[in-house]
């Protein structure tokens, strides 16, 4: 499977190309805010793995400051 995400500032473009989609066999789904930012979180988390393991008390101590 392979998936794509297209933002624009065009609604008429976005519906437009969901529309191609559609006509041509892709299946297509319109995202909500909340799972916009659940996906984009999951991206920063993923980017932010090191493997390291973290000594909680120091990583809440730098959070604080």
């Amino acid at each position: 499977m392979v998936n794509v995400i297209f933002s624009g500032e065009s609604e008429a473009d976005i519906k437009l190309l969901i529309k191609l989609a559609r006509k041509i066999g892709i299946k297509t789904r319109i995202l909500s805010i909340e799972e916009w930012e659940d996906m984009g979180l999951g991206f920063a988390i993923e980017d932010g793995k090191t493997g390291e393991i973290v000594d909680t008390r120091e990583f809440l101590k730098k959070l604080r400051k």
